[in-house]
């Protein structure tokens, strides 16, 4: 059966549309029983990230499986399809896994050569594994798409800072304040991301630094290495209170900071007149989008990073084609994997023919061989099964390479080839 992807991503996409076709951990349960009641779908991956919601599956036909995934992205997130028809995108067969291999190589990542995203192709497939969702043929996709990725990492320098995010932003925020040496700071979050910010905005000479994180514990810890204050998510609008720059990226569901949580931390404050800004790095958003409209009160997601980070990749066009390169190796590596197993049965027949004809040949001439010694009649059948093995040998390699040729020769040879060969 064909491969066929179909997603959306931030180069069509505004966040906005992004958080609401993605999926948080509770949701791929259910997403996978969807998934695997779909008649014409037989495997299926889903990769949500902040760049991208895509869908990955082995299905019966473009047509038939296309209809099928949008359904299900329309229908599993509550949006209707004239919502994200005009960013919707779809890739076929090697068009697929050339997608799929760029995607875990970074070269389509809003942080070209991000390095986050070969462990969420990772995690996708392990995902769809434990759902029942993905089968042979999508773990072996994703395994190349890993594999050309680690090797354009190593064998290319488009490999990016996992701090590029943060480091774009704090240029974003550095501009609005007018500097960021001595400002006060809060990091809303204690993951991965929200470490990179700690981190970079103490290097940048930032002042007070405070974490505030839902698990306080986690908070603690990470406050500890940032030489920084913390508290809990209670203490959210007091934190804000007294900060210049508010980061956020806590992986929550749904928005964390609402313009009542602001508009408190301002009352608390008394700073009405003074600059706040909030950079927000979360998908689904941390930040209530209404936060914007209060007065001095600036706020910027990842929609507000696009163009600086494009602008950071314009200079990488050598590298991007050095990584194409491995990407086209690895794509024929894989189809050519996917072909031999397609055609193995094909192979098979024919291998069998061709030692049945052997066989039968050795047996109608058995009586003049009577008078053979045992290891000389073990030559002559051994030679019998040479020039078989011979003659098939260049038919195959030319098999594995062609499949109008494995279809002529199975109609040839009157042997019947399975539905997706």
């Amino acid at each position: 059966m064909p491969i066929l992807a179909l997603g959306v991503s931030y180069r069509r996409a505004p966040v906005e549309l992004l958080e609401r076709l993605s999926f948080v951990e509770d949701d791929y349960p259910k997403a996978y029983r969807y998934l695997r009641d779909l008649e014409d779908v037989r495997e299926a991956v889903v990769l949500s990230t902040c760049n991208r919601v895509e869908v990955f599956a082995e299905v019966s036909t473009y047509h038939a499986g296309f209809l099928d995934l949008k359904r299900f992205l329309s229908e599993s997130r509550e949006i209707h399809p004239d919502e994200f028809a005009e960013p919707l995108y779809s890739h076929y067969e090697d068009d697929a896994a050339e997608h799929l291999f760029g995607v875990a190589a970074g070269i389509d990542s809003m942080v070209l050569g991000e390095p986050q995203i070969l462990t969420q192709v990772r995690q996708a497939v392990r995902r769809a594994e434990a759902e029942g969702a993905s089968g042979p043929m999508l773990s072996a996709l994703c395994g190349g798409a890993v594999r050309a990725g680690k090797r354009s990492r190593a064998e290319t320098g488009i490999g990016a800072s996992p701090a590029a995010f943060v480091e774009a932003g704090a240029e974003l925020a550095d501009r609005e304040l007018g500097g960021l040496d001595g400002r006060s700071v809060v990091v809303v979050g204690a993951g991965g991301m929200a470490a990179l910010a700690a981190q970079h905005l103490r290097e940048r000479g930032v002042g007070q630094l405070r974490i505030v994180n839902r698990n306080v514990e986690r908070g603690a810890r990470l406050a500890a290495r940032a030489g920084a204050d913390h508290g809990g998510m209670e203490s959210l609008a007091q934190a804000i209170a007294g900060a210049d720059l508010v980061v956020t990226s806590t992986g929550a569901a749904g928005t964390v900071i609402s313009p009542e949580v602001v508009l408190e931390a301002r009352r608390l404050d008394g700073r009405s007149g003074r600059p706040l800004f909030f950079l927000d790095l979360a998908l689904p958003r941390d930040v209530d989008p209404d936060v914007a409209a209060i007065p001095r009160v600036r706020l910027a997601d990842l929609d507000d990073l696009k163009s600086m980070l494009t602008e950071r990749a314009a200079g990488a066009e050598a590298e991007v084609e050095k990584v194409r390169v491995i990407i086209k190796e690895e794509v024929g590596r894989f189809t050519a994997r996917r072909r031999s197993a397609r055609l193995a049965p094909l192979i098979q027949a024919l291998r069998d023919r061709g030692d049945r004809v052997a066989a039968a040949e050795l047996a109608r001439v058995a009586p003049r061989l009577a008078d053979l010694s045992g290891r000389e009649r073990e030559a002559v059948e051994a030679l019998a099964r040479g020039i078989v093995a011979k003659l098939l040998h260049e038919p195959f390699v030319r098999l594995r390479g062609s499949d109008p040729l494995a279809r002529a020769a199975a109609e040839l040879f009157g042997i019947d080839l399975p539905p997706d060969a």
